[in-house]
């Protein structure tokens, strides 16, 4: 978050400060494990999306 702060909006980054920070769900990976006589369950892997939003202090605060 920090590199894309200074290299797409030019901020400097010793006056960044993390405004907000949430996880949120994305794709799930379906897979089958083999099981006892034959049959097989499914494994669901789950991956999560990691959203960090920052904001530049003002000098006056």
């Amino acid at each position: 978050a920090i590199s894309n702060a200074e290299n797409n909006h030019n901020l400097d980054i010793d006056s960044l400060v993390v405004a907000e920070a949430y996880v949120g769900k994305n794709l799930v990976m379906k897979r089958f494990a083999a099981r006892a006589r034959g049959r097989a369950s499914r494994i669901e892997k789950p991956f999560s999306e990691i959203t960090i939003v920052v904001r530049e202090l003002s000098e006056a605060a």
